[in-house]
């Protein structure tokens, strides 16, 4: 069962005051768990920006263009089916780990830390945040995570450490969103060239909030 974490106590950025292919459009608030299911719900998220000076400051973010996975776009090759067949694909098994992993990983601008996991493992804890993780020899060794508003999965981070194995953990997700029917919006926040070799395209923030505003309506796909 999904815990009301009660009201947002900020104003937060509205995307559509911002301006064109402006990506950060907002400063401050906190990762309060009423904070964030507002952001989302709202179309921004949050990551760390930086002042080119070394301080590091909350940010909201509404990227223009946007990432979006169509789950009918999904590709899946040879290869990372063949691997699937050697690997354990379990959901919310190890949420916390999952996200201490992709937290490792080496990024030109990481985000990810003991602010935000606090934050996403309460939001997991309340049943809006989950998991998928890929286990290989009892060893977790890919997953990915990500927040669950209605039919809206935005997704977070993930990572590997066998070959396939976040693809691996994809390809879950997206079969579990498929299966619930419904409309389904897989957010990527951005359309990388490596999220668009699996199928990611780019969408325009006016699209996105379409976009959201039907996910919205449908029910969630995981058990809460």
């Amino acid at each position: 069962m999904l815990t009301d974490p009660g009201p947002c106590s900020w104003a937060l950025p509205d995307p559509t005051e911002a301006e064109p292919g402006e990506d950060c459009i907002g400063i401050g608030a906190d990762l309060e768990a009423s904070t964030l299911l507002e952001a989302y719900a709202s179309g921004i998220f949050p990551m760390d920006v930086s002042d080119g000076e070394g301080e590091t400051f909350l940010g909201w973010w509404s990227p223009d263009p946007r990432g979006v996975l169509p789950l009918d776009n999904f590709r899946v090759t040879r290869s990372m089916r063949q691997s699937a067949n050697h690997y354990r694909v379990t959901i919310d098994r190890d949420f916390e780990g999952v996200m201490r992993a992709c937290m490792t990983v080496p990024r030109a601008h990481g985000w990810i830390d003991e602010r935000f996991v606090n934050a996403y493992c309460e939001l997991f804890d309340m049943g809006w945040a989950h998991s998928v993780e890929v286990w290989l020899k009892g060893a977790l060794v890919g997953g990915l995570y990500g927040v669950e508003i209605g039919g809206l999965f935005a997704g977070e981070s993930m990572f590997h450490t066998e070959r396939d194995a976040s693809k691996v953990a994809l390809m879950a997700l997206v079969g579990t969103m498929r299966d619930a029917g419904g409309s389904r919006l897989l957010d990527v926040q951005w359309a990388t060239e490596h999220m668009k070799t699996l199928g990611a395209v780019e969408v325009s923030r006016a699209s996105y909030a379409t976009l959201l505003s039907e996910a919205l309506d449908s029910q969630p796909c995981f058990d809460s």
